[in-house]
């Protein structure tokens, strides 16, 4: 390639280690999810309650970014409407479904094991992709899976132990959780080469709200939305803290180090989780749940590095992309 566009596309030094600290950061507020979740349970709010409060808060910063960003678009060619109802029922599913499922999952698991769960879900990408979109089934990537889900049995083996039945239903709802961020992704990813990252993002949290405000008000009066400062103040975290602040810092990184950086640093993602289970909910870990936690860890990097590595190879720049 030309020098002069190489060298346009290359961030400085600084540029680089600010994606790095912006990309820690993401993955630190991302991590206290599980945090946020479990201590507002203690207000005997429901999964259904919790995630209208955080979708309450944090909606109206994603239709403001959207807006903003259609106005900065207003030369390009007009987006139809059945794009627009596709980023809307694309995000019901990552957005209201994943993360119900997820929130009821935490009724039963500690955030750890959760946050393990979870962080599977591109293993099943591979699977639901070769399933639904006959897209290639990567044999050397299997032995990741192998890796990850011994994990994942080992930390399983340990939780049942102290919570019994109530572990294996936690699990379910989080393994959905996860195959549907999986699927959600599968889907999402045409539609954001269509609509851009951020326009896409902002249409599938407004079809995130639709779909759990209609949920809500099927299953509750309104008179269910809690009022106590405690309870609120604990939404403000989860939907800002956890949820608007992080995936625009993770933005922001991605414009400064690549995906495979980012990937990399998001890693770290359950250790915070586990040590802020340890320091804010007392949980105690034992040596299975960080032999566990190493395997899922090493399975999903693993994965990674395989699935790069072509990429790597074969791709060695395409900084200058349209």
């Amino acid at each position: 390639m030309p020098p002069a566009s190489s060298n346009k596309a290359r961030p400085t030094f600084l540029s680089k280690w600010s994606g790095y600290a912006l990309a820690l950061g993401g993955a630190f507020l991302f991590a206290t999810k599980g945090i946020f979740i479990k201590l507002a349970y203690e207000y005997g709010v429901d999964a259904t309650t919790l995630l209208t409060l955080r979708l309450i808060i944090a909606t109206p910063f994603f239709i403001a970014v959207g807006l903003i960003t259609r106005y900065r678009q207003r030369h390009a060619e007009p987006l139809s409407g059945a794009l627009y109802l596709k980023a809307l029922a694309v995000g019901a599913l990552g957005y209201w479904f994943a993360s119900y499922t997820d929130f009821e999952g935490l009724v039963h698991l500690s955030p750890q094991f959760e946050r393990l769960i979870l962080f599977t879900y591109p293993l099943f990408v591979i699977l639901l992709g070769a399933w639904l979109f006959r897209q290639p089934l990567k044999v050397p990537a299997l032995p990741a899976f192998i890796i990850a889900y011994a994990g994942l049995a080992l930390v399983f083996w340990s939780e049942a132990g102290n919570g019994g039945p109530d572990v294996a239903v936690g699990a379910a709802w989080v393994t959905a959780s996860s195959v549907a961020f999986a699927l959600y992704l599968l889907l999402a990813k045409p539609l954001i080469a269509r609509m851009g990252a951020a326009l896409f993002t902002s249409v599938a949290m407004v079809g995130a709200a639709i779909a759990t405000f209609i949920h809500f008000g099927v299953t509750h009066p309104m008179s269910a939305i809690p009022a106590d400062p405690g309870l609120w103040t604990l939404a403000i975290g989860l939907a800002i803290g956890a949820t608007v602040l992080p995936g625009y810092l993770v933005s922001f990184a991605l414009a400064r180090i690549s995906s495979q950086a980012n990937a990399v640093i998001g890693f770290i993602n359950p250790i915070f989780t586990m040590g802020l289970s340890v320091l804010i909910l007392k949980e105690e870990i034992s040596a299975i749940d960080l032999i566990g936690t190493l395997l899922v860890l090493g399975g999903v990097g693993l994965y990674t590095w395989l699935e790069q590595r072509p990429q790597m190879i074969n791709k060695p720049d395409v900084s200058s992309a349209g």
